[in-house]
């Protein structure tokens, strides 16, 4: 079965279109990096739904062959530098896995 990390970006005020794209390309960077990390998506909430987000700006759904791989992911050196920069553009983070 598959696990679907979800994660939810609030932004920091200033933080520019750029450097969510440089992020967002980074972050998709680590499939093939990442044992067991089958998909990686990014973006910004619906427009039509935007006003249910409660502030979060941007997310992104990682998609891992199996539950051990979760633990794997979180400390894989592509990772971090992923998480460097979020610690670096956003103010708050909201992160929930799904087993399907």
């Amino acid at each position: 079965m598959a696990i679907y990390h979800i994660v939810l970006f609030r932004l920091k005020p200033g933080v520019t279109k750029a450097q969510v794209d440089q992020w967002s390309s980074i972050a998709k960077g680590m499939v093939g990096q990442i044992p067991g990390l089958r998909e990686l998506h990014a973006g910004s909430p619906l427009a039509a739904t935007a006003a249910r987000a409660k502030g979060f700006d941007m997310g992104l759904v990682a998609i891992l062959e199996k539950p051990e791989d979760v633990q794997a992911y979180a400390a894989h050196p592509a990772h971090l530098e992923v998480h460097k920069l979020r610690e670096e553009l956003c103010d708050d983070t909201l992160a929930y896995d799904l087993e399907f």
